[in-house]
């Protein structure tokens, strides 16, 4: 053979050579890493239909899904039973992974009652279309609530700014009996209040009428207003109110007492004068005699 032919085919058989076990090196830590990554695999529990809050978990809720290890959610669970029969505090979309923030303990209650926070009360009022911004208000949002009523000692009808910048818990409606015992729509308004503020408005809907005023989220502003006064509406003006001081009656000043000179002592009378007197010596005997009504 030609010694040049077979330089040629011993460097592209050294050539294939090395071109052989780099690609098979690279194929052999791919197939590791994938079954590597399929060992490493771990359960994940998602939802398969969006869960509103107040939801309680059932098995239809959840299923498992395979997720690699380092994709593992912070909070998240591997195992079902874990999650059943929890209530939902935040909303969970389709496949969504469930976090432990976003239940609440097992055995906390249905609806409402585990967003609420420690602390805090949720008080529902009935609002007709107008009073509850025609539908707009919805779970979420932040209101102002506004009474209309008569204020004791006050000028007529008055409407004032009870609360502010409350949390909107839920608004829906129920089903309540009208005079003649039929079932009628009663658009309800469920607030987040502290209980000072449950006070207001529980005696707000009850004594006057209340009106919901939709406000932006982001605003946190509390306003400091005075009320309005039917009277204010035609263009009277509002009496001023008077202070304490001047609402208080003046106290009557106390006499002055003019000092008096003292009065003055009349002398004491002088003594009358000592009665003339003898002395009369008769022998030895002296004897002293008064001399009746003799004066000087």
């Amino acid at each position: 053979m030609d010694r040049r032919f077979l330089t040629v085919l011993g460097v592209s058989l050294v050539f294939a050579l090395v071109v052989s076990s780099v690609f098979y090196q690279m194929t052999s830590h791919a197939n590791s890493a994938k079954k590597a990554e399929a060992t490493d695999q771990k359960d994940l529990v998602v939802a398969t239909r969006p869960l509103g809050v107040g939801w309680m978990i059932k098995p239809a809720d959840i299923k498992i899904e395979k997720v690699p290890g380092e994709g593992f959610p912070k909070g998240a669970f591997s195992k079902v039973e874990d999650v059943l029969d929890r209530p939902v505090i935040s909303n969970v979309l389709l496949d969504e992974p469930i976090l432990e923030g976003r239940l609440a303990a097992k055995g906390s209650g249905l609806g409402l009652a585990p967003t609420i926070p420690v602390g805090m009360r949720a008080v529902t009022v009935r609002v007709n279309d107008v009073a509850g911004v025609a539908g707009f208000v919805l779970p979420g949002m932040k209101v102002d609530v506004l009474v209309t009523g008569h204020p004791p000692n006050g000028e007529g009808t008055m409407t004032s700014t009870c609360l502010q910048n409350m949390l909107v818990l839920s608004a829906g409606q129920t089903m309540t009996p009208d005079s003649r015992g039929q079932t009628i729509q009663a658009p309800t308004v469920t607030l987040l209040v502290d209980p000072e503020q449950a006070e207001t408005l529980t005696l707000a809907n009850s004594e006057g009428r209340i009106q919901l005023v939709l406000r932006n989220s982001s605003d946190q502003t509390i306003e400091k207003t005075s009320g309005r006064f039917v009277t204010e509406l035609y263009g009277a003006q509002r009496k001023p109110v008077a202070t304490k001081q001047e609402a208080a009656p003046r106290p009557r000043p106390k006499p002055v007492e003019i000092a008096r000179a003292p009065a003055p002592v009349a002398p004491a009378p002088a003594p009358p004068p000592p009665p003339d007197q003898i002395i009369v010596i008769r022998g030895t005997t002296r004897t002293v005699e008064v001399m009746p009504g003799h004066s000087n």
